[in-house]
């Protein structure tokens, strides 16, 4: 398949490519939000507003400028301004997670929305039903699992099936990722991924994704192509930091270096 990035008007400025607000991390899980919101930045949009608790804002602050910090007391003003909402990064499963992952989706808009990791976990949890038209679930196979409740091996068996059962029952897109990410639409048309190795089985890398595919819908990517791009992106970008600094080397933080390599392989 041929990948094409948005285009970059010249006449532009920060607002046009978007603002998606980052809603991750958790006190022992600062790095999951700092690498979603530096991977949506590094893929072109415009801004990520991290809303998050003091100790993840103050963890992101002393490793990068490019972030804008907003408190969690701050959420529904924060939800009325986004163009992109991306929840669910080290957000943990907490008490104070659920409340937050219920006020996030009692006030949300109809905005575009990524939810991963521990948002998927908590969606499973609590069985949540209103969500946005536009959403991207990015679940791996034991989150995948939770979400359809059923065991481990029956989505192993039958990858496909699940991704399909998943944006049924969601109402959603699905990337199922594995060793060959799958990406299905809501009417269930599936994309199976060809970029990527072994590198990428490290903490983190699933964050780096979801702030790919996050800074893609920002820049206004239809959703199911924003999520095709995000993925095989992502792939190339394991690939390319791979060939540099082997299959056991690479980092999360990596792939985010390794970003505009791979953008620069489709232009």
């Amino acid at each position: 398949m041929d990948f094409k990035m948005p285009e970059r008007a010249e006449d532009s400025h920060k607002g046009t490519f978007g603002r998606v607000l980052n809603i991750s991390g958790s006190d022992y899980m600062p790095g999951a939000a700092i690498l979603s919101s530096l991977a949506a930045l590094k893929i072109g949009c415009g801004y990520v507003f991290l809303c998050s608790a003091e100790r993840v804002i103050n963890a992101a602050a002393a490793q990068t400028q490019n972030i804008v910090f907003a408190p969690l007391n701050d959420l529904e003003n924060q939800l009325e301004s986004a163009d992109v909402l991306l929840i669910g990064c080290g957000l943990s499963l907490s008490g104070e997670a659920e409340e937050i992952f219920e006020r996030t989706f009692s006030t949300t808009r109809q905005i575009p929305t990524v939810i991963d990791a521990d948002g998927l976990n908590l969606l499973s949890r609590m069985q949540y039903t209103k969500l946005p038209q536009n959403v991207i679930l990015t679940p791996h196979p034991k989150e995948a699992a939770r979400l359809l409740s059923v065991g481990l091996n029956e989505i192993l068996d039958n990858m496909e099936a699940s991704a399909k059962e998943i944006s049924k029952k969601y109402k959603c897109i699905t990337v199922l990722k594995s060793h060959r990410t799958l990406v299905c639409s809501k009417n269930g048309e599936i994309y199976t991924n060809t970029t990527g190795n072994s590198s990428m089985a490290k903490a983190g890398s699933g964050d780096v994704l979801a702030g790919m595919i996050a800074g893609l819908l920002a820049q206004n990517c239809e959703p199911y192509y924003a999520a095709k791009l995000g993925v095989y992106l992502h792939g190339l970008a394991g690939d390319l930091a791979k060939n540099d600094l082997t299959e056991y080397g690479v980092m999360a933080h990596d792939l985010v270096r390794y970003i505009s390599d791979s953008i620069k392989a489709i232009l």
